[in-house]
């Protein structure tokens, strides 16, 4: 084995194995642990699926299977699962990026360590604010939550209020009545900048070259779980 190919250690295996569907009754499906390395390995390096190596078995199959998966949700419920084993978080940081061409924004929350705990996929000129109720009402309520100025918002801070989570958000220089901002909380707010760099060490991430946004997301949400929850 090549140490430029990726693969699953068997700890990170074995916490993924329970999350998978349940193998389909006929044809033996093609080992789980090699197909799975084999697909982070493509959206790690950005290769063509045709270029895959052959360790990773036949090139047709990983496509396949990243696709089927990504369009049935499997791979946003293995997200979950995993993230939800975290416990709930002290607090949240929203953060989003724009990919293809400013097509698509990925919008993020993650935890105080920096670990993705929601995502969501718009286009890319959909405002920063709006989505963010729906990254945190998906999630329990953290102590505080930090964002920068695009998220400041009256029905942001109405919502954090009713569920007792304080916002750490920047004024926006338009607002005219001011609110209270802690900048030295707010500092903690490079973690999630970290995680978006991390994950634009992910070729097919950092340039979308998928088509479908339903595989797109499974990209991120791939590189989510392998970098922060395996």
């Amino acid at each position: 084995m090549s140490e430029s190919h990726f693969w699953l250690s068997e700890a990170q295996f074995a916490r993924l194995q329970p999350l998978l569907p349940n193998k389909p009754r006929g044809v033996p499906r093609v080992d789980d642990r090699r197909v799975i390395s084999g697909i982070v390995h493509v959206l790690r390096t950005g290769c063509r699926w045709a270029d895959a190596p052959a360790v990773y078995g036949p090139r047709k199959t990983l496509y396949n299977r990243y696709v089927r998966w990504a369009k049935a949700g499997v791979w946003a419920e293995v997200f979950r699962a995993l993230a939800d084993s975290g416990g709930p978080p002290a607090e949240l940081l929203l953060d989003s990026r724009s990919r293809g061409g400013r097509t698509t924004k990925i919008h993020v929350a993650t935890d105080e360590l920096g670990r993705p705990r929601a995502v969501i996929l718009t286009p890319g000129q959909r405002g920063d604010s709006p989505v963010a109720l729906a990254l945190v009402g998906a999630l329990p309520p953290p102590r505080r939550l930090i964002a920068d100025a695009a998220y400041d918002s009256d029905g942001l801070r109405r919502f954090l209020s009713e569920r007792g989570t304080e916002p750490v958000v920047p004024n926006n220089p338009t607002r005219k009545r001011k609110h209270a901002f802690d900048a030295a909380a707010y500092r903690a707010r490079n973690a999630i900048e970290r995680t978006f760099c991390r994950l634009k060490d992910w070729r097919r991430i950092a340039t979308r070259y998928d088509r479908l946004a339903a595989t797109f997301e499974a990209a991120v949400l791939i590189g989510a779980i392998v970098c922060y929850w395996l």
